[in-house]
């Protein structure tokens, strides 16, 4: 692909390169932070959970205290996510694209790190929390970033690049992890020769050597300097700023952020082994999933309400704006809880199936082909969507999702090759999604509002997945210890997102609203 004539004197070749480069280094690293944990997760908590345990506490106990962390640790990560994509989309919109990025990779990336350092369950779960607010904002301020920079015949490709990059991320981890199996000795004489006490370094590497890679996830906060240093802001936002709406984002609005994020805890919380009451559930989670709904939109429909009162914005505008905001979130509900609840589970249940089989690196083999098969899916479906439109791509996308699903955990019940190409199938199929995404989410909002748009639109989704994905072990459980039938009854949130997407405006072929 050649690169593109700028559109404007100031928008050079160079820099539209410098962006894209950013924005897929920054998508690579937060595929790889977000792939650490299904990863990691298990042996990490097994060892946190194990620690000072009496004889009296069963394999089996501690089994299903890992199972139900784990579903806790993912609902935090997604809840944060979607917290971290409207407040770093407030932040893009109200400071610019670059310098908002700049501090949504450095959050991500620290605060991976430091879970290599916790003691107990919870503190991963909490500073995996703090790093997903990068990770949600990053999504959405790259995604906008890019695609106000690059014209609108490269915006296909370039969006299956997003979605690519990220499981490029997430299969370097499956890399990484089989790579120290056979380098844990050398590891540990190497730290040992630099003087890290024997202690120590018996600490970092053990199970797996789970604390090392979590500590490795705080590397991508050296992409920040490029970014500030190479990157340049994208111009249709710095019209926004000349003409004055950008002020017009105030920080009082933030509370509604925070008491979204509040309202999408109270959903977890009461899903978790500490509550039992099913009606006190229900209610809560209802009154919960509304508080998120409303806390996240109010940053939009405060600023839109002084857009109007400006003259900067009419009120059918408006309301455009709130009606695909919803419409944004229901769509990406529909991909991540089918991801979350059901294929992100995918590795773990490869741990069973390889410890029967007796093989090695069942776990990381899993991860390895579904990121495979994600990053051509992704590649695919951006493309597919430009040829065949938006809402006939993401319809057969949900189609071929849940087909692939059933398939993978209905057609296997051993580890061998058949599996691993089920895996690959079910990958490419389910995570096409996040290389639509990318193209259609900027083409429903204007450039003052779209890096909170979409930024609500993607990662409200996280919090409706958050919600579904809790149900993942509690059906587990219903089933018997039986994931394959929970994973298959979950994917059929896909029939859901078949029917959804022709609510929607085709936007094929149309340019970005200004």
């Amino acid at each position: 692909m050649t690169a593109p004539q700028a559109s404007k004197p100031q928008e050079s070749a160079t820099g539209q390169w410098m962006a894209l480069l950013a924005a897929l280094l920054g998508w690579l690293f937060d595929g790889f932070e977000i792939g650490l944990f299904p990863l990691t997760g298990k042996p990490a908590l097994k060892e946190l959970l194990s620690r000072g345990t009496g004889p009296d506490v069963t394999d089996a106990i501690i089994k299903g205290q890992v199972d139900a962390w784990f579903g806790v640790i993912i609902a935090v990560f997604l809840v944060g996510a979607a917290t971290g994509g409207v407040l770093f989309g407030w932040l893009g919109d109200r400071i610019g694209r670059v310098r908002a990025m700049s501090l949504s990779i450095m959050a991500y990336a620290i605060f991976t790190g430091m879970c290599g350092f916790a003691a107990e369950a919870w503190q991963i779960a909490g500073l995996r929390f703090l790093a997903s607010l990068g990770m949600g904002g990053e999504w959405s301020l790259g995604v906008a970033l890019v695609n106000e920079i690059w014209p609108g015949k490269s915006r296909a490709f370039i969006a299956g690049l997003i979605g690519a990059a990220a499981n490029v991320g997430f299969m370097l981890v499956a890399l990484l992890s089989m790579g120290m199996q056979t380098m844990l000795k050398d590891l540990n004489s190497g730290m040992q020769a630099i003087g890290l006490s024997p202690e120590f370094v018996e600490r970092l590497l053990s199970n797996n050597g789970w604390r090392f890679l979590m500590i490795s996830g705080a590397l991508p906060a050296i992409l920040t300097f490029f970014v500030r240093i190479c990157v340049p802001e994208s111009h249709k936002w710095e019209e926004e700023k000349a003409k004055g709406t950008t002020s017009m984002w105030s920080n009082v609005d933030l509370f509604g952020v925070l008491a979204g994020c509040l309202g999408a805890m109270l959903v977890i919380f009461v899903w978790t082994p500490n509550v039992q009451n099913l009606a006190v559930r229900l209610v809560a989670s209802a009154a919960g999933l509304t508080i998120a709904l409303f806390g996240y939109l109010y940053p939009v429909k405060m600023y839109l309400s002084r857009a109007i009162v400006g003259g900067s914005i009419s009120r059918e505008q408006s309301s455009a704006i709130n009606r695909r905001m919803l419409f944004g979130a229901g769509l990406a509900g529909v991909a991540l809880l089918g991801t979350w609840g059901s294929v992100q589970w995918a590795p773990k249940w490869a741990g069973d199936l390889g410890k029967v089989a007796d093989a090695k690196f069942a776990v990381e083999w899993t991860q390895f082909w579904l990121s495979i098969g994600a990053i051509v899916g992704t590649i695919v479906a951006a493309v597919a969507a430009d040829r065949f439109g938006r809402r006939a791509t993401y319809c057969g996308i949900c189609i071929l999702s849940l087909l692939s699903c059933v398939a993978l955990y209905q057609l296997n019940d051993a580890y061998s090759n058949k599996y691993l190409f089920f895996v690959c199938f079910a990958g490419g199929s389910t995570a096409a999604m996040y290389g639509f995404f990318p193209l259609y989410f900027p083409e429903l909002f204007p450039t003052a509002v779209r890096a909170t748009g979409q930024g609500f639109c993607f990662n409200f989704g996280r919090v409706l997945a958050a919600v579904g994905g809790l149900q993942t072990a509690t059906l587990i459980k219903a089933f018997g210890d039986n994931f394959p039938k929970a994973g298959t009854v979950l994917s059929a949130i896909y029939l859901i997102g078949a029917v959804l997407i022709w609510f929607g405006p085709e936007t094929k072929g149309k340019p970005l609203p200004e």
